[in-house]
């Protein structure tokens, strides 16, 4: 079992930025391949970003458009996400999730946009974008 723990959103106008993160307790965190999505009120959830278990592959949604980026400190157990020139359109609750691929798995981006491929939920922090 996997408990996340996501902080850093709150309110921010527009152009600004916020830096999400995800805590991910335990010695195993390096084994999980891990992600972002948000979910806009009234909106389904929608993937953000997944980052590889090293940290050296990501791979983005394309409304990200180099706006976001996710990384990962493997000695800490925490994942980020840092997210510049906000808009209000990116006002929703964030969520992390973490999955535990196969030990010698590639990291296929396109495999971890759905959220059904993921093992693991936090609970979400909530980032408001103002106009």
């Amino acid at each position: 079992q996997v408990q996340l723990v996501e902080s850093g959103g709150g309110l921010v106008q527009a152009g600004g930025s916020l830096r999400l993160s995800c805590d991910a307790p335990g010695r195993t965190f390096s084994a999980y391949t891990m992600g972002w999505f948000r979910q806009a009120s009234g909106k389904d959830r929608e993937f953000v970003a997944a980052i590889s278990r090293s940290g050296a592959s990501t791979y983005y949604a394309k409304f990200v458009q180099g706006r976001f980026t996710i990384s990962r400190d493997n000695t800490k157990n925490t994942v980020y996400l840092q997210m510049n020139s906000l808009k209000p359109e990116d006002t929703a609750v964030y969520y992390c999730a973490a999955d535990a691929p196969p030990p010698f798995n590639v990291f296929n981006g396109a495999f971890y946009q759905e959220a059904s491929n993921y093992d693991y939920w936090g609970q979400g922090t909530q980032a408001t974008v103002s106009s």
